[in-house]
């Protein structure tokens, strides 16, 4: 997949420059970099359940080449039996780095960006996992309305606005992923037994 990126506090600098994220960073990018269209729509189409939009599909296959990498998926911020719900886990966590897939909701933007920071930084709750830099991806605004994508999803150019108010409490760096629609195909949204589904269209 295509995509762009922004940096948050050097976070895309330091990834790439530091002797001890260069190689983890480059795996990040080539994990999402190798999947292609053809996977995509395959992922979607033999899905059991029809879907409207790519987000499980694309999920599916970032967790497929992510865990492939060795990257931990799932993984709780903090320890005890408390903390063990969706909410206190990160997607994704390699040494030092976490990740974020958020293709949910734009109410959840403000936390989609803190866990990373909770993660990072010194808590009252003893810690499950240290990282040091936080990764989200998310979709474009391109691909939410290519890609089948409910409106209230929050889209990439969302996060960026958020980045400024939340900087005090954003203490630590990151990199902002924004994923672009594919260029050889949409969704197109049908009815099908009175439920609305995504189909593939060419383009």
């Amino acid at each position: 997949m295509k995509y762009e990126m922004h940096s948050f506090r050097h976070g895309e600098i330091i990834l790439a420059n530091e002797a001890k994220y260069v190689n983890i960073w480059l795996e990040l990018l080539n994990a999402i970099e190798s999947i292609t269209e053809e996977e995509i729509i395959k992922e979607f189409e033999s899905a059991p359940r029809k879907a409207k939009s790519l987000s499980e599909a694309i999920n599916k296959l970032l967790k497929e080449k992510f865990t492939s990498f060795g990257w931990t998926k799932e993984s709780s911020i903090f320890q005890g039996e408390n903390y063990n719900d969706n909410r206190w886990r990160l997607d994704f966590a390699k040494e030092s780095i976490s990740i974020e897939v958020a293709f949910n909701h734009g109410e959840a933007i403000a936390w989609n960006l803190i866990k990373p920071v909770l993660a990072s930084e010194l808590n009252h709750v003893k810690k499950q996992i240290e990282s040091e830099i936080g990764v989200i991806i998310c979709a474009t605004k391109d691909l939410k309305e290519k890609g089948g994508f409910d409106g209230a999803v929050g889209e990439y150019e969302k996060f960026l606005t958020y980045l400024n108010p939340l900087r005090d409490l954003l203490s630590v760096p990151m990199v902002i992923i924004g994923l672009k629609a594919p260029e050889t195909f949409k969704i197109e949204i049908i009815k099908e037994n009175e439920k609305k589904i995504g189909k593939v269209t060419k383009v």
